[in-house]
């Protein structure tokens, strides 16, 4: 029996997506055919419209539109509300890394869009997100990476710290009570998680009816399971470490030192990841990649979690 992609629930023969997973993508989506494109083809696309859409990264990507009626995307230039990512010829099974530890994420309480896996012409399977910065009407909403927000570049993403984050949060966020918590949360998340790469474009401020917060989580990969011989735990250093962490640079100098949070928040977060991380193995078990780096994402927790004094 196939599973459903969208919903990883197991779907009776015949069927591409389930009732759950389709609605993921949209409340009253129905149905929706397989993408007619094939990997090879998104990415050639991908890259003859870098330079006519309102989305950039390293990763090949293009922008759809949801035909609600029809049950079908269609590739857009503009206006689209909806993001692909194919299959990366050279980094194996991302598509499916994404979609898991996004699923992850939201396991741990971390507000992540909609999302999932398509499967596309040659039956490979690409990562569809919802854009969180269009509303209604495709209105969009303004947004601001913390690159823009620091003053650096694409090319400086990485010549920051994590304790620099804090000082854009403090500066710019209506509620930054609320949003340090947020921010805590995923830097465990993404230590937990194997992702070594939330760098300054990974990070976004947006304003949603006035108030400018911390965008929902996107880009969480486990790098752990991509790159070549990866030694490095975060992207940007705290403590000027961004190897060899431990509890103490997580509990006590990032959260209670830098960012003042009350014992109380600080043991109700770690609790909550505690709890989650019966449900993320299950996930790991469930999820669409092959078993050898189902195997590595396990291992990769695991011992990330001990590290933070979970039972794992």
């Amino acid at each position: 029996m196939s599973r459903c992609p969208l919903s990883y629930q197991n779907l009776p023969q015949g069927q591409n997506y389930s009732t759950e997973g389709l609605r993921r993508i949209h409340p009253r989506l129905r149905s929706l055919a397989n993408l007619p494109w094939t990997g090879s083809t998104i990415r050639r696309e991908a890259a003859q419209r870098m330079g006519k859409m309102s989305i950039q990264g390293v990763q090949p990507k293009v922008s759809l539109s949801l035909k609600l009626s029809e049950g079908r995307f269609d590739m857009v230039d503009r206006g689209g509300t909806f993001i692909l990512k194919p299959a990366i010829e050279e980094w194996p099974h991302v598509p499916e890394n994404e979609d898991l530890t996004m699923r992850m994420a939201a396991l741990c309480n971390i507000e992540t869009p909609g999302h999932g896996l398509v499967r596309v012409a040659d039956n490979e399977l690409a990562f569809v997100i919802r854009r969180f910065d269009r509303t209604g009407r495709n209105r969009r909403l303004a947004i601001e990476d913390f690159a823009q927000l620091s003053g650096k570049s694409r090319d400086t993403k990485y010549a920051s710290s994590t304790e620099q984050l804090i000082g854009v949060i403090n500066q710019y966020a209506t509620f930054p009570a609320i949003d340090v918590r947020k921010l805590f949360n995923r830097i465990v998340f993404c230590f937990l998680a194997g992702n070594e790469d939330a760098h300054l474009k990974n990070w976004s401020l947006f304003t949603f009816e006035d108030v400018v917060g911390l965008s929902p989580a996107y880009d969480l990969v486990n790098t752990w399971l991509v790159l070549p011989n990866p030694t490095e735990e975060l992207a940007l250093p705290l403590k000027g470490k961004k190897s060899n962490l431990n509890k103490e640079i997580f509990l006590k100098y990032l959260a209670k030192e830098r960012l003042e949070l009350p014992n109380s928040v600080v043991d109700a977060d770690m609790q909550a990841f505690q709890d989650a991380l019966p449900r993320c193995f299950d996930l790991i078990e469930i999820s669409f990649l092959p078993l050898e780096l189902k195997e590595q994402y396990a291992e990769i927790l695991h011992e990330r979690a001990l590290r933070l004094g979970l039972n794992a």
